[in-house]
C-alpha cells in the first residue's frame, strides 16, 4: 500500500482516466447504465474513506472496478428484477479475495487487452447515440458517461443552464432504463444512423480537453487523447466515410499543438504567441493523412473535414504572421452556410478581421449582437477586445477584456485575459490610454 497521495485526488484522476472503460464494462455486464454509474459512484465513495486508514492500492482502477462489480451485485439484490439480472453478474470477480487486491496482486488487475476495453467504450458509445433517446439527452447522457465530463462543463459546451443538463441525463438514464438497454455495436446501416451523434460527443469530449471550461488546468490531455483513440478506432469501424476521417483529421491536428498551449507554469499561450517548434509533426502528419483521404472520399466536405482543413491552414504557417487568413476566412464562410452556430460566427468574426481588418471583423461579430447563447460568453468579449485593440482603442478593448475575465469559468484563462487587460489599460483609467 501507497499512503503518501491524497485519497480523494487519486480517485478523482482514477475516474477521468479509467471512468468510461469501467463504466462501459460494467454496463454490458449488467445491460444497466444507470446501475453502472451509481455503483461506481459508491465504490469511489467506499474507496475514499477506506484508503485514508488502509493506504492506496498499487492499482487503484483495479480496486475501483472490482469494488464496482461489488455494489452492483448488492443493489441488484435489493433489486425487483433479482432473478433476471443477478445471473448476469455473479459469475463476476465476487470469489475473489479483497485481501489479495488489497496487497496490489497483479492477477486482478482488470484493466487488460484480453476483457476488451477499448471495445466496451465504443459499444457504450454506440448504445448511448440511441435514436430513440431525444438528441439532447443521449449526448448529455454519453458526454457524461463517456467523457466523464460534468454537467456544468456540458452546460457550457453547449451554451445552456446547468439544470437543463442535469435534467436531460435524468430523463435519458429514465428512458433507457425504461425501453432497455442494449450495450452491443449495432449492425452497420443502424450503426450509420448513429453515427453523427457518435462523432459529435467525441468531438465535444476533446473540446472540453483543448480549453477546460472548469478546474484549476487550461488543457485536460486525457480528454483530448481518449477523444483522439475514440476517432482513430471509427475509421476502423466506417473506413468508407468521409466526416470520420475529417474528425480524425481534425483532433489529430488540433493534438499536434498541446505541448504549446501552456507555459511552463500551466497558464495559457494564444495561437499566435506558441512556439511553433513544439507542435507535434508526427500528429501534423496524421492529421493531413486522415484530411487527404476524407477528401477523396467526399469531394464536397462536411464540417468536420473543413474544420480540419482550417486546423491544416495554421499547421501549414511556418510562423503565425505566415497564416493564411483569407482561406481561413473563406473556409469559416463555409462552415457557417453549411452548420450555421455562433461559436462558428465567432470564429469567422476573427478570421475576417485578420484577412480584412478590425472592422469588418467587427461587421461580422455585429450579427451576435442578439444571441442569447453568448451574451454572457467571454469569447464574445474577448474577440471583440482584440478587434478593438487592432483599431487603437486600447482602453475600449481593456474593458472588454475585463468583462471577458469576470464571465471565464476557467481561472487560468481568467488570469490570462486580466492580465492583457492590465497591459492595456494599467489602472483602467481612459486618460491613460488616450493621453499616450
Amino acid at each position: 500500500m501507497t499512503a503518501a497521495r491524497d485519497p480523494g485526488s487519486t480517485v478523482a484522476a482514477v475516474f477521468r482516466l479509467e471512468g468510461a472503460r469501467i463504466i462501459a464494462g460494467l454496463s454490458r455486464t449488467t445491460r444497466d447504465v444507470g446501475l453502472a454509474e451509481d455503483s461506481l459512484q459508491d465504490a469511489m465513495v467506499a474507496a475514499i474513506e477506506k484508503w485514508r486508514t488502509a493506504g492506496i492500492p498499487p492499482n487503484p482502477a483495479a480496486w475501483l472496478t472490482l469494488e464496482a462489480k461489488h455494489r452492483a451485485i448488492d443493489r441488484i439484490r435489493r433489486a425487483v428484477s433479482l432473478d433476471e439480472k443477478l445471473g448476469a453478474v455473479a459469475h463476476d470477480e465476487r470469489q475473489r479475495a479483497r485481501a489479495d487486491i488489497d496487497d496490489g496482486g497483479h492477477d486482478f488487475d482488470l484493466i487488460t487487452e484480453h476483457e476488451g476495453i477499448a471495445d466496451d467504450v465504443l459499444r457504450l458509445l454506440f448504445a448511448l447515440c440511441h435514436p430513440s433517446l431525444p438528441r439532447e439527452s443521449r449526448v448529455a447522457l454519453t458526454l457524461r458517461l463517456v467523457g466523464g465530463l460534468t454537467p456544468r462543463e456540458i452546460a457550457h459546451a453547449y451554451l445552456v443552464p446547468e439544470r437543463t443538463v442535469a435534467q436531460r441525463i435524468l430523463r435519458g438514464r429514465r428512458r433507457l432504463a425504461a425501453d432497455g438497454f442494449d450495450a452491443a455495436v449495432p449492425a452497420a446501416a443502424e450503426r450509420q444512423e448513429r453515427l453523427g451523434g457518435v462523432l459529435e460527443v467525441v468531438y465535444l469530449i476533446f473540446t472540453e480537453g483543448h480549453a477546460a471550461s472548469v478546474g484549476d488546468d487550461w488543457v485536460r490531455p486525457e480528454l483530448c487523447l481518449e477523444a483522439l483513440r475514440l476517432a482513430r478506432m471509427l475509421t476502423e469501424l466506417v473506413p468508407t466515410d468521409a466526416e470520420v476521417h475529417g474528425l480524425a483529421a481534425l483532433l489529430e491536428l488540433q493534438t499536434s499543438r498541446l505541448p504549446a498551449r501552456v507555459d511552463a507554469g500551466g497558464a495559457p499561450v494564444r495561437l499566435a504567441d506558441q512556439d511553433r517548434s513544439r507542435w507535434d509533426q508526427l500528429l501534423i502528419a496524421r492529421g493531413f493523412r486522415f484530411l487527404l483521404h476524407s477528401r477523396e472520399l467526399a469531394p464536397v466536405p462536411g464540417p468536420y473535414a473543413i474544420q480540419a482543413a482550417i486546423a491544416a491552414a495554421h499547421a501549414h504557417a511556418r510562423t503565425a504572421d505566415d497564416t493564411d487568413w483569407r482561406s481561413i476566412a473563406e473556409l469559416y464562410g463555409l462552415l457557417a452556410h453549411i452548420a450555421p452556430s455562433p461559436v462558428v460566427t465567432l470564429n469567422r468574426a476573427v478570421a475576417v478581421g485578420r484577412a480584412d481588418g478590425a472592422e469588418a471583423g467587427l461587421r461580422v461579430l455585429d450579427e451576435l449582437a442578439d444571441s442569447p447563447e453568448l451574451a454572457d460568453h467571454h469569447l464574445l468579449a474577448a474577440v471583440r477586445a482584440d478587434l478593438l485593440r487592432e483599431l487603437g482603442d486600447a482602453w475600449a478593448a481593456a474593458v472588454e477584456l475585463r468583462r471577458a475575465a469576470s464571465l471565464a469559468p476557467n481561472p487560468r484563462e481568467r488570469e490570462l485575459l486580466a492580465g492583457r487587460a492590465d497591459m492595456l489599460a494599467p489602472d483602467g483609467d481612459p486618460a491613460d490610454t488616450l493621453g499616450g
